[in-house]
């Protein structure tokens, strides 16, 4: 009887640590799991963006552009950024671009922290090509980053390459597509990698709307980004 109870007693002691070992790894899986469901990489984020071509004559346009982007579709600030250059057109397949840009982040997902803040010189070469319907841009852009955060400074240099495409649907409709590489000058050659595509709408020879959807890949994780935005033309030579 003894040794039946002792063993009845060892048995049951058992069972009462298995199922606190069970409960103690549901908790763990449900923590994870929201967790995960938290972090930005699980979200759909937003950018909401305006892009301006300003022609001043028949060599020079003014290129604006300001971009408010969210790791959410409508809160939770990431960035804003600003931009503003001057084009210079040398042919009808060729132009170069030479601006600077301000932007500040919010470099954590939920949490307060300190706002990255960043000034940006860049230069970019843009080559257009037109295959019957089917127009194709490649964009070189180099891009000198002076970033401040919690008072320390830091300076990154990028070539970014992008590849754009369109094809028109309809006289108002239009398609495109892009796939954008960012190359470091240190650390790692790839940085980032930016793939997407969605939908234009000609509303008049000015305005332009546009709608899609992005895939930004960085070192180690990837956010999923909607794109909706305006695009002004405005020529300044006409009188």
């Amino acid at each position: 009887m003894y040794i039946r109870s002792r063993f009845n007693n060892q048995t049951s002691t058992e069972n009462i640590l298995m199922k606190k070992i069970i409960l103690l790894l549901c908790l763990s899986l449900i923590f994870t799991k929201n967790q995960a469901q938290n972090s930005p990489q699980n979200k759909l984020g937003n950018w909401y963006m305006y892009n301006g071509s300003h022609k001043l004559s028949e060599k020079y346009a003014l290129k604006t552009m300001a971009h408010f982007r969210f790791f959410e579709l409508t809160n939770e600030f990431q960035q804003s950024i600003y931009r503003l250059g001057l084009n210079y057109n040398l042919n009808s397949k060729m132009n170069l671009t030479f601006g600077v840009s301000y932007a500040n982040a919010d470099t954590e997902y939920q949490n307060p922290s300190n706002l990255l803040t960043e000034f940006r010189f860049y230069e970019d070469i843009n080559l257009k090509y037109k295959l019957g319907d089917f127009k194709l841009r490649h964009r070189f852009r180099f891009e000198h980053r002076f970033i401040e955060i919690n008072d320390v400074k830091s300076t990154v240099n990028w070539l970014r390459y992008d590849l754009n495409g369109t094809y028109p649907l309809s006289k108002t409709w239009n398609i495109y597509a892009f796939n954008e590489i960012f190359f470091n000058f240190k650390g790692d050659l790839i940085d980032q990698n930016w793939t997407g595509a969605g939908f234009l709408y000609a509303l008049n020879n000015r305005i332009k709307f546009k709608a899609g959807y992005f895939y930004q890949k960085l070192p180690n994780f990837g956010f999923n980004r909607l794109q909706l935005g305006i695009i002004v033309n405005t020529n300044h030579t006409k009188k």
